[in-house]
């Protein structure tokens, strides 16, 4: 089997939590400089965007290395053959239709209907880089390294459970140096309160299960990845959502999580990997 061959986990988590890391804190150690140079901004933004970059780049490394990796990231980049139309609604509407549910829910605890109005302005910003862009580069090409090496080096060891709680809790520790970034989305959150910087790593648990779930139900196919990926971001945005409506979120999705991984425990559960 082609997932077989995916056998660096190791180097690939390494060096994909090493560099940005080290790009990251230094960005942010520059994004807190008081000056008008706008070199200073210059350099934290590619200094941000070479981070985000860099796991994907380790990713393809290792994959150009060896033809038939290469032509496995092909096949799952333009190959939609095989997916069913259900879990296509399933990864563009899912994100909005919990956002807006959680806005409904909310309102029972007092919050305003102004949730449901859009957004004025982005809630960070990113140096060079407008928000709008972020929204969809940042899992363009987080994806393209999470899913088409990521994922499957860890899915050739452990089952899909596993693999998904332990992605869940590198991701969130991965995040960690953005939160120093001064006007950064993770950055913002720690200002807003500690409980929503909690709810941003608790929310990644039921999000890589769910994208796990769509990823494999799809034939491992990474657009999907990137879709739903961006959809959770954009989405998040679109509206005036308070951040407790986006606590409120992150308590349904891991509800519709539990209830998926009950009705699948063997897909979930299953050592062996079936390749489709």
């Amino acid at each position: 089997m082609t997932i077989e061959k995916y056998r660096h986990p190791i180097l690939f988590y390494g060096l994909s939590i090493v560099i940005p890391w080290v790009l990251w804190f230094i960005a942010a150690y520059i994004s807190h400089i008081e000056s008008s140079n706008h070199i200073y901004v210059i350099v934290e933004s590619i200094l941000g965007i070479i981070g985000l970059a860099s796991p994907m780049i380790v990713a393809f490394i290792l994959m150009f290395l060896d033809s038939d990796l290469r032509n496995d990231l092909f096949k799952r980049l333009f190959h939609f053959n095989a997916i069913k139309p259900f879990y296509i609604i399933v990864t563009c509407f899912l994100m909005v239709a919990s956002i807006l549910l959680a806005q409904a829910i909310s309102l029972l605890f007092g919050y305003s209907p102004s949730q449901f109005f859009l957004a004025e302005k982005f809630s960070f910003s990113a140096g060079l880089f407008p928000a709008w862009f972020l929204l969809f580069i940042a899992p363009l090409l987080e994806e393209l390294a999470w899913h088409s090496y990521g994922t499957d080096c860890l899915r050739k060891r452990f089952n899909l459970f596993t693999v998904s709680i332990i992605f869940a809790v590198f991701w969130a520790f991965w995040h960690l140096p953005l939160s120093f970034i001064k006007d950064y989305y993770q950055s913002n959150l720690v200002e807003t309160g500690v409980i929503y910087s909690i709810n941003f790593s608790l929310s990644l648990i039921p999000f890589v299960i769910l994208m796990n779930w769509l990823y494999y139900k799809t034939g491992r196919n990474i657009i999907i990845a990137i879709v739903f990926h961006i959809t959770a971001g954009f989405f998040n945005e679109l509206f005036a959502t308070h951040p407790m409506s986006k606590v409120i979120q992150t308590v349904l999705l891991l509800i519709l999580s539990i209830v998926i991984v009950i009705k699948e425990r063997d897909f979930f559960f299953k050592l062996e990997y079936q390749e489709k």
